[in-house]
């Protein structure tokens, strides 16, 4: 290995130190544990689809310059809020979520308002004050459910209000809301899909030159195609084949993802290659090498039996995962846009921004806004699946919980991506599961679990930012040292010689 090669990689080990530390330590703690991985994979794949809306709600603000939102607090409140009433009134099913979607949504934009007022308040400090007004909301919300409802405002429903005041502490939403989303079938997620997608063609083509995104005759020719083929492939499979356990059903296998993900990945890289014939060393042609090894590495799993049986113990849920895609989606398309642009400009310099006539607060309180309303979202997903609804405690560490793992995927307080997300709630779930569990084993004590956690959760963060500030500081060079009057062996500043 020559020297250019080592000094890449101690760069890309450097980049990546955050990521590299936590993937070390999740593999200790894996090993110390003495857990199966088909547990973990279970387990890490259940939290991915439970969690990862909720940090993808982190992305936009940090574009513009926010740092990390603490204050998405109050998304989940909003969520949180109308579940109450939703379960109250009787609706289930996705027709209660839906309903849950409508009567939230409204309330998150306002709180998201508030937020982005008071971000443009505390300009510099925006994640105390995230971090503080979070607090806040949740003791107002308490009050709410505590002794406002029933108490102050006159409410009867015995089941959720067993004292005629204060909501009880916790009840199951088995029957009204449990996996609502989660037993939507694939196929009816291929259709939406496919309908979604030739909106968007006619949105963007008709529309797109006022958003930044003006499409050719072409390529919504192409778009529009691709739209209608999903939704012919999605009747195909539920009505024509009756697919209901592979693709039809609610829960795909990650074999038959693993197997028909691979192969599909494959056939686009040498479709890709053979249309648009990329030559080496362009960006295109690394992309296609990285989809391909890939798609390889996929489908030599399912071949493998120790890698096969972990594939066999996952299920995952198609509706969720896809709105997951559609949350990352909704991300990039965001950025490319002029709004988008306009927030990044705002994030990297708000002078700059102000100068080029961007109107720097509505740009940050549009940006509040949509992290407020997609956390609200990502709440009602996370409930959804979880089953349970805890009214004083559900919406306490959400804040702290995804920006601890989108930390650990490698994201800063400037700069953050969908990438960052998805990687973080991997790694930062993984050693939620399996450090309390190594402790135990260490201890034997199964009371120190809880606490374990909680130190992962803050020692999370605060690990994260000192490693990321330690990235930021540049050393200072020999001739920067002597231009400052500094000398090579010593450790503090000589002015001109003068001691």
């Amino acid at each position: 290995m020559n020297n250019k090669t080592m000094n890449s990689l101690k760069k890309a080990i450097f980049d990546n130190k955050v990521i590299v530390m936590f993937v070390i330590l999740c593999a200790a703690c894996i090993i110390i544990s003495g857990t199966s991985v088909s547990y973990i994979a279970t387990e890490v794949f259940t939290r991915f689809g439970r969690n990862t809306c909720l940090v993808l709600a982190l992305i936009i603000p940090c574009m513009a310059g926010l740092g990390m939102n603490f204050g998405i607090v109050v998304g989940a409140i909003a969520a949180q809020i109308a579940v109450f009433f939703v379960v109250h009134w009787g609706f289930t099913g996705i027709n209660g979520l839906l309903l849950c979607v409508l009567m939230c949504t409204p309330m998150a934009l306002f709180f998201g308002w508030l937020l982005g007022k008071m971000f443009n308040a505390t300009k510099g400090a925006e994640m105390i004050a995230g971090l503080v007004l979070g607090f806040f909301a949740d003791g107002l919300y308490r009050l709410f459910v505590l002794y406002i409802l029933g108490g102050v405002i006159p409410f009867d429903d015995p089941n959720l209000l067993p004292r005629g005041f204060g909501l009880r502490n916790a009840f199951d939403l088995t029957g009204s809301l449990k996996y609502a989303l989660d037993d939507i079938s694939f196929a009816t997620v291929l259709m939406v899909l496919g309908a979604i997608l030739v909106v968007v063609a006619f949105v963007n083509f008709l529309y797109g030159k006022k958003v930044g995104q003006e499409m050719s005759v072409k390529e919504f020719v192409k778009k529009l195609i691709t739209g209608v083929v999903v939704i012919v492939a999605s009747v195909v499979i539920k009505v024509v084949l009756g697919l209901n356990v592979l693709f039809g059903g609610t829960r795909l296998i990650l074999t038959d993802v693993a197997l028909f993900g691979g192969i599909g990945a494959i056939a686009y890289a040498v479709i890709q290659f053979v249309l648009k014939r990329p030559k080496k060393g362009e960006k295109l042609f690394g992309n296609l090498i990285k989809i391909a090894v890939v798609g390889a590495l996929l489908l030599v799993g399912t071949m493998i039996p120790a890698v096969r049986e972990v594939y066999q113990s996952v299920r995952i849920a198609a509706c969720t995962y896809g709105i997951i895609v559609f949350f990352c989606m909704f991300n990039n398309w965001l950025t490319n846009t002029r709004l988008g642009q306009n927030m990044r400009t705002v994030g990297q310099n708000r002078a700059v921004a102000t100068s080029a006539g961007i109107d720097v607060d509505k740009t940050r309180i549009i940006a509040t806004c949509i992290s407020t309303v997609l956390a609200a979202w990502g709440q009602l997903i996370f409930l959804q699946n979880l089953g349970t609804f805890n009214t004083v405690q559900q919406q306490s560490n959400v804040g702290l919980y995804a920006v601890a793992a989108i930390l650990v995927g490698g994201a800063t307080v400037q700069k953050a991506s969908n990438k960052h997300a998805v990687v973080g709630v991997i790694l930062f779930h993984t050693l939620f599961v399996v450090a309390p569990l190594a402790a135990t084993k260490l201890a034997g004590d199964s009371a120190i679990s809880e606490y374990i956690r909680m130190f992962i959760s803050y020692g999370v963060i605060a690990v994260s930012l000192a490693m990321h500030a330690w990235k930021s500081v540049k050393p200072i060079s020999g001739e920067r040292k002597e231009a400052e009057g500094r000398t090579t062996w010593g450790i503090f500043p000589c002015g001109s010689g003068k001691g």
